[in-house]
């Protein structure tokens, strides 16, 4: 089997660092827990998850532009993703979207600043339905009446086991991307639809996504724009390599 591999945690430039932090703290349930230089370090137990780079000159997220989609939470159990839900509508969150994807249930929403973010919690790994190396993902409306009601609990932040589940990006040119995803990164393609294909390692449904949807022909990203700037990848046995896919988002292995 290949080396076990995991989204460790995103990199972002942000413009606000006090109004982003509050979000991450607030919203998502991640702690403060440390600087680097200037950059803020957030996440659950000991594991950084997101750092936030200060930049307040940096020009506002383009949705045009190549870069980040959504960084997709990942919570350990149906309960944890209907505590969330429960939390966002007591703090007045607004969802910008919520799908079942047989694989998944997921809720969708943006931080402050424009970048999208998904909670989710996935299904039993025996329940996804295979062909070869495809699982069959699917967009269905989400109950979200059903999930509210499967637990009582109030929210306490997020929990041991929550993780970055995978990052779903823009690109200028999905068939450049699936190159880069596959011979690059060693991502098995695991589903596509048009403008679009998910990539997984060891037959996870997928650890990064790349659509053309709003950014079709896209060049390399404007370093100047506020968003994401790096994706740090869990491979051990590649660790220290950095890679840079054609738009300028960069890839360490940690």
């Amino acid at each position: 089997m290949s080396p076990k591999r995991t989204i460790e945690q995103v990199v972002l430039r942000v413009r606000d660092l006090p109004a982003m932090t509050a979000f991450y703290e607030e919203a998502i349930g991640l702690r403060v827990m440390g600087r680097d230089g200037d950059s803020l370090q957030l996440g659950v137990g000991s594991t950084a998850l997101v750092t936030l780079q200060p930049d307040p000159a940096a020009l506002p997220v383009d949705p045009s532009q190549a870069g980040l989609y959504h960084t997709a939470f990942l919570l350990p159990s149906r309960a944890d993703l209907s505590r969330w839900l429960r939390h966002a509508d007591d703090i007045g969150l607004r969802l910008s979207g919520a799908s079942d994807h047989g694989v998944s249930e997921a809720l969708y929403l943006a931080d402050p600043e424009g970048n999208g973010i998904e909670i989710y919690r996935d299904r039993p790994e025996s329940d996804w339905p295979r062909i070869g190396d495809q699982v069959q993902m699917t967009t269905r409306r989400l109950d979200l009446f059903a999930l509210a009601q499967q637990t009582n609990d109030s929210w306490q932040g997020a929990l041991l086991g929550t993780c970055i589940g995978h990052v779903h990006l823009q690109v200028g040119d999905v068939d450049l991307a699936s190159r880069f995803m596959t011979r690059d990164l060693g991502l098995t393609q695991s589903f596509a639809v048009p403008d679009a294909g998910w990539y997984g390692w060891n037959g996870y449904h997928h650890h990064i996504a790349a659509n053309a949807w709003n950014s079709k022909g896209a060049g390399l990203r404007d370093p100047r724009l506020a968003g994401l700037v790096q994706v740090v990848i869990g491979a051990p046995d590649r660790a220290g390599e950095v890679l840079t896919d054609p738009w300028g988002t960069s890839f360490r292995m940690v």
